[in-house]
């Protein structure tokens, strides 16, 4: 089980801005931020809910190719919401909100790009 992951963004504060947006629908917020001061290199700001910090961005080099993270919603509508916040805090389209039943008859995603090219999804595995 993953305790938490983090990925570097060419633009810091343009990265903050998409993820703010396009994870509040999925109820997730920045739980904690280390600024470049305190870490002496790139300034963090971490993801979570609950009070725990899970998805961490950071400024640096892109890693070489795209990454894929896949966010767990409660419901199809959450991912609906994810994919319309995402696009409207400039996210490209990776794949509309819709069943993947090549996956299981049940998987409900939606895919973005982030910024930086990352290929940012939100699921739903229930029946609905």
């Amino acid at each position: 089980m993953l305790d938490h992951i983090g990925l570097t963004v060419a633009d810091f504060v343009r990265a903050r801005a998409f993820y703010t947006a396009a994870l509040a629908p999925l109820s997730l917020a920045v739980m904690m931020e280390v600024t470049a001061a305190e870490t002496g290199g790139p300034a963090y700001a971490g993801f979570g809910a609950d009070r725990k910090p899970f998805f961490w961005i950071y400024g640096g080099p892109r890693a070489s190719g795209p990454l894929h993270v896949a966010f767990a919603a409660a419901s199809r509508a959450e991912v609906d919401a994810f994919y319309r916040a995402a696009m409207a805090a400039g996210a490209t389209d990776n794949g509309a909100p819709g069943l993947r039943p090549h996956y299981h008859p049940n998987y409900y995603g939606a895919f973005v790009l982030d910024p930086d090219g990352n290929n940012i999804e939100a699921v739903c595995h229930r029946p609905e």
